[in-house]
């Protein structure tokens, strides 16, 4: 089973030696994403509230390009450099993954000492593809 890398122009090229995702079988390994405006390259300004909502428009656009979606995700892992953000964060991420049967994804949410660029969050994400899409 081979290794397929993943890439789009919808969301930030990577800053570093790796990939926006690695698509290996019917799993799709997503990379960090912070809120980097894909067009421009800068960070997105006004707080925690746009920076989630930029993170996760990123980390969907890499999805889309791999065949999936948020709805397929099934682990996350949150990187906040606050935890008094969490709440803010949450309620968005809520939001975004929101299933009508709550099915989430299973998640980790820890507080880091700090992320690249001054970032305040950072999600990356496992999705696993179904039937055609793989």
């Amino acid at each position: 089973m081979g290794k397929t890398v993943i890439a789009t122009e919808r969301a930030p090229k990577a800053i570093g030696p790796y990939v926006q995702a690695t698509k290996v079988g019917d799993l799709v390994f997503c990379s960090g994403q912070i809120a980097l405006d894909p067009t421009t390259g800068e960070m997105v300004k006004g707080g925690v509230e746009p920076e989630t909502h930029r993170v996760l428009d990123n980390l969907s656009a890499v999805l889309e390009a791999a065949g999936a979606s948020l709805g397929d995700v099934v682990r996350t892992t949150i990187f906040l450099a606050d935890m008094n953000d969490f709440a803010v964060v949450n309620r968005i991420y809520g939001e975004r993954f929101a299933d009508p049967h709550g099915a989430f994804p299973a998640r980790a949410t820890v507080q880091v000492a700090a992320l690249p660029k001054g970032a305040r969050v950072e999600i990356d994400a496992i999705a696993h593809l179904s039937g055609e899409r793989r």
